[in-house]
């Protein structure tokens, strides 16, 4: 096998609580991951030397990225050198909270484990995934989760949802390293971990306990995402939230035709939209 393409997905949090600050630095949440149908594509092709290359320039700019270090800690991993081309097609916003990066960085680690028969073990990928960073192990395997701890302790769950899903991004880079840094940690009213023993969670059970802690902060800071969610809302979204760090804000809809309105709204803003059908 001389090329291989694989899919990279986006991913929304449905819930995000910061819990408190640990000793190493980091932060110990809890949250809901549930995996977006948008995808960036990543082409893997032999090469007699390393290369890289993508549709964004921003990124062919850069000397590193996730990507590219998600290669060099396989090679160290394995102790190979791996000569290869990758080409990234993105499609998933950047610094929008949709997990682009992470998954670009899991689906390299899967991704060159399989096109060079490395024989990496589930184990040592999850290390490494964490390595990279703390939402790269859940798109080692993304299902829906809850997750805790970085984010990389998760447990699937069976989470039914309804809904028609419209994603709005403004355009906006939020800083994750910068809203960690302002973020206050402190114990939820609502936990989500209180429902995650349920067989099945019903959407309309979570809707009434997710909430996502960095609202507060990126709000204030951007005004155009907090007029994003009160508009989904005004659009009469059954519930609406923005994920991760931002600026992506996903809208809940029953009524398609409300959500079709919302999305045409968005889109002559030029904004980043996607309607997900579930």
């Amino acid at each position: 096998m001389d090329e291989m393409i694989v899919k990279s997905p986006a991913k929304i949090n449905i819930g995000l609580n910061i819990v408190s600050k640990r000793d190493d630095g980091f932060h110990n949440l809890e949250t809901i991951f549930y995996p977006l149908n948008i995808f960036d594509e990543i082409r893997f092709t032999k090469s007699d030397r390393f290369s890289f290359a993508s549709n964004d320039e921003n990124l062919n700019k850069e000397k590193s990225n996730l990507i590219i270090k998600a290669k060099e800690e396989l090679e160290r991993i394995s102790g190979k050198e791996l000569l290869v081309h990758i080409y990234l097609n993105k499609n998933i916003p950047i610094g929008a909270g949709l997990g682009g990066g992470s998954s670009n960085a899991a689906s390299t680690l899967t991704g060159l484990n399989n096109f060079f028969d490395l024989q990496i073990n589930k184990e040592i990928l999850l290390q490494a995934a964490l390595k990279l960073g703390s939402d790269v192990p859940f798109f080692l395997n993304p299902v829906p989760s809850f997750a805790e701890s970085r984010g990389e302790k998760l447990y699937p769950i069976n989470l039914i949802i309804d809904k028609n899903i419209l994603i709005v991004n403004p355009g906006i880079h939020v800083s994750t390293k910068c809203a960690f840094s302002l973020i206050k940690p402190k114990q939820p009213e609502k936990s989500l971990k209180k429902i995650i023993k349920q067989v099945k969670i019903s959407f309309d059970e979570l809707k009434e306990i997710a909430t996502n802690d960095f609202e507060e902060i990126v709000f204030e800071k951007h005004q155009v995402i907090k007029n994003v969610k009160q508009d989904l809302i005004g659009f009469c979204a059954d519930f609406a939230i923005m994920t991760g760090t931002g600026s992506t804000v996903a809208g809940f809809f029953t009524n398609q035709n409300t959500l079709k309105q919302a999305e045409q709204y968005f889109r002559q803003s030029g904004y980043f939209t996607s309607q997900l059908k579930i």
